[in-house]
Parts: C-alpha cells; sequence; structure tokens
C-alpha cells in the first residue's frame, strides 16, 4: 500500500468516527464525567446533604493551608461548589460558567494543595476547557433556553 493509499484509508476512518462520535455526545459525557469527580469530591466534605464535617475544616487548616482565607470558610465555599456546579455541568444550564469555576478550582487544587498532582489535575482541566470553549451542546438546558 502506497503512501497516498493510506492517507485515504486513514482520512476515511477519520470521517467515520467524526460521524458516528458526535461532538454533541463527547460534551454530553464530558459534562457528566467530570461532574462525577467534583460531587465525589464534595461528598466527603459533608454530612447529610450539606453540613459540612469539622474533618472537612480540619483538612482545609492543617493540610490544605490556602494563604488569605480562612479554613472554614474555604471548607464550606468547596462543599458549596462541588455540589452546586456539577449539578449545572449535568443539566448543562451555565455550562460555561460552571466549567470556569470548577477550572478555577482545579486552578488553585494544583497551585496551593497538591502541586505534583499536576497528571490529575491535567485531566480534569481537559473536559472543562472543552466545555468552556464549547458549551454543552444539544442535550442541555443551554441550548434549550438558546443560550451560548
Amino acid at each position: 500500500m502506497n503512501l497516498d493509499a493510506l492517507r485515504r484509508h486513514w482520512n476515511r476512518v477519520a470521517e467515520t468516527l467524526e460521524r458516528w462520535i458526535a461532538l454533541d455526545l463527547v460534551l454530553l459525557v464530558s459534562r457528566v464525567g467530570i461532574a462525577t469527580v467534583f460531587v465525589y469530591s464534595g461528598r466527603t466534605k459533608v454530612s447529610g446533604w450539606l453540613t459540612v464535617t469539622d474533618s472537612a475544616v480540619g483538612l482545609f487548616r492543617d493540610e490544605y493551608h490556602l494563604p488569605l482565607v480562612d479554613p472554614a470558610l474555604a471548607a464550606h465555599a468547596a462543599a458549596y461548589a462541588e455540589h452546586f456546579f456539577p449539578i449545572l455541568l449535568v443539566l448543562g444550564l451555565g455550562t460555561r460558567v460552571a466549567a470556569l469555576a470548577l477550572l478555577g478550582m482545579t486552578l488553585v487544587i494544583e497551585v496551593f494543595v497538591y502541586p505534583d498532582a499536576w497528571p490529575t489535575h491535567l485531566s480534569w482541566a481537559a473536559p472543562l476547557l472543552l466545555l468552556a470553549a464549547r458549551g454543552a451542546g444539544k442535550f442541555s438546558l443551554d441550548r434549550g433556553l438558546a443560550l451560548r
């Protein structure tokens, strides 16, 4: 097989994948997937629905050491954000704002809390950047409300 034939075959395969795997499906999977990561993290900080635990405040006081932020305030803000923004992502409502908020949290975690965990944080940043750039796609409330 010569190089031109190989290139044509490769391009046919790529075109087929682009037709079968629609961007809207990728956006939906990205929304649900990254939302799950943050909800699971948020659930470790609360008891019941949204009562922030003393152990969560202790983590922010003793381990996370965020500058200029009271540990109790940081624990509450993180717990609420890790529940609220993922809900928006799953619904596809205010998707770009929610993605940027969680991307900001990811940046704070990377810079101030776990700087050596950059491979994990990049895996979070990728879908969040995609959602910030492209929006929620057609399977979303954003689309239903005609929001870009």
